[in-house]
């Protein structure tokens, strides 16, 4: 009986929680606080949705599994990292995350500041040393990684969402805010996974699966937004503010629908099953 996409998932997490450790072992680094603080914020929760994909897209395409598994953990490093940063007072001011307390509150801004910046920068360290790829195909991970992770990716959608509250966007400046904030990392898991399995930005399967990873990615988000309003929050610049809750539902459906028609024949099952969990989830 094939394994439920839940399983799946909770075997992925188990999998990267060890990888994750390994990299931060002890007195790796100079100061201890700062090792501590980097663990807190790494381990110990999240759903590595990311770090799934790429690794399950190595799989599918014929690649080995040991070559993704140090993308995947840069991967998950730079999504901490932001997390970290996003969490802080000058961002979010979010006092809690994952079940636990942020990592500034844990351990205070200063050292949360100091953990996000040396979490991101021990992502691309972990990237250009995998031993198991080429200095060339390890090259083409960190370009991949810093042009999706940068200031023409993910920082630049967290920039985008520093405008006030109370200055409203137009939708399709939100649309452009959550592709690069929440989209460029899903897309970077599965340009990472092609990589690691040897197949090139021309071929039709990567082309297919980069259209599922931005569709699903943006869905993911919408998700969100409406998790957040479910449980009170009233915030503007989201989806909830430009939609009712049945009209943003059905925009993340879409979006899902049109991602899993791109991989339709190539995929096993498990991204087509991945993507209708993100839109059902109630966390």
């Amino acid at each position: 009986m094939p394994k439920s996409i839940k399983d799946q998932l909770l075997e992925n997490s188990i999998l990267m929680e060890r990888e994750l450790s390994n990299c931060y072992p002890t007195n790796s680094c100079a100061h201890n606080g700062l090792l501590e603080a980097q663990r807190y914020g790494l381990l110990g929760g999240g759903k590595r949705i990311r770090s799934f994909l790429l690794l399950h897209i190595t799989k599918m395409l014929g690649g080995n599994v040991d070559a993704a598994i140090p993308y995947a953990c840069a991967i998950e490093m730079i999504h901490a990292s932001s997390l970290i940063h996003d969490d802080m007072p000058c961002m979010d001011n979010d006092d809690m995350r994952r079940g636990k307390a942020s990592t500034h509150k844990a351990y205070g801004e200063t050292l949360a500041l100091l953990a996000g910046d040396a979490m991101l920068i021990k992502a691309f360290e972990v990237a250009i040393n995998n031993p198991h790829c080429s200095s060339a195909t390890n090259s083409r991970a960190v370009k991949i990684l810093t042009q999706c992770a940068g200031d023409m990716g993910m920082l630049a959608g967290q920039a985008l969402d520093t405008v006030p509250s109370t200055d409203n966007i137009s939708l399709e400046d939100l649309i452009k805010l959550h592709q690069l904030k929440t989209g460029q990392l899903i897309s970077a898991s599965a340009q990472l996974g092609c990589l690691a399995a040897g197949i090139d930005d021309q071929d039709e399967k990567y082309k297919a699966l980069i259209k599922y990873a931005q569709n699903v990615g943006l869905a993911f988000q919408i998700i969100d937004d409406i998790l957040d309003y479910n449980e009170g929050k009233r915030e503007l610049n989201t989806f909830t503010s430009f939609m009712s809750l049945d009209e943003a539902t059905r925009y993340a459906i879409n979006l899902t629908e049109m991602g899993i028609d791109a991989i339709s024949s190539i995929d096993d099952g498990t991204l087509k099953s991945l993507a209708e969990y993100l839109i059902k989830r109630e966390y």
